[in-house]
């Protein structure tokens, strides 16, 4: 099936999202929405070069929620579920019947997640979501794993409202996504799916630098 290229790049992806995000602060009241201090969570690294444009356009900080899926060796596209950095953790349907199995997965990939939260730390700013707006960004969302292990991860800081905002998303997972936020902004929601890249011109994997980079930007605008 031929791809269907709804962005350019992140960066367009992030560009048009942030007018529609800013669009909804203006809409309802823009000096209530701004009293909520909001805060731009990214999840890296996809999701960190659309997110730049987002907090650039609020104004406001820009901080990580690592969460890695949960896959078998043998077929890593195959997400069992997710976990965050921090031990947060989401089951899909395919969730092993073994709890060794189980407990050998959920290492394996939050390892990872803290891997990258160290490498990420230098450019995440120290900042709590505490009675705070928190708006989640990624590049796109396939499955939801990893942006509702990400959301479970923040709710524990209390904070006083959650967005998911991604650029694109199967239209399946909308029921589900928004049973996890107070709002949920999504550009598009194409059938079938299939997967993320294929909504982009221009998908290359994000390097870790590249990611870091990112974070560091939002000393040009804070």
């Amino acid at each position: 099936m031929p791809s269907i290229h709804m962005f350019h790049d992140r960066t367009d992806a992030g560009n048009k999202l942030a007018e529609v995000i800013f669009s909804n602060f203006c809409h309802e009241n823009l000096t209530t929405n701004w009293e909520l201090n909001p805060i731009v969570y990214a999840l890296p690294r996809g999701g960190l070069p659309v997110a730049v444009p987002v907090a650039r356009r609020l104004g406001c900080p820009l901080s990580v929620v690592v969460a890695k899926k949960i896959t078998l060796p043998s077929n890593p596209e195959l997400a069992l579920g997710a976990v965050t950095a921090d031990g947060c953790l989401v089951w899909s349907k395919h969730k092993p019947g073994s709890l060794q199995v189980q407990y050998a997965l959920i290492e394996k990939a939050q390892q990872k997640a803290l891997s990258l939260l160290e490498k990420l730390s230098l450019g995440k700013p120290e900042i709590s979501s505490l009675n705070r707006l928190v708006i989640f960004i990624d590049d796109g969302i396939a499955t939801g794993m990893t942006m509702i292990a990400a959301v479970k991860s923040i709710k524990l800081q209390k904070p006083n409202a959650i967005w998911i905002c991604v650029p694109v998303a199967p239209p399946e997972l909308l029921q589900n996504l928004r049973k996890c936020c107070d709002r949920l902004i999504i550009l598009e929601t194409p059938h079938p799916f299939l997967s993320v890249s294929r909504f982009y011109s221009k998908f290359t994997q994000v390097e870790t630098e590249v990611a870091l980079a990112c974070l560091q930007q939002q000393t040009e605008w804070l």
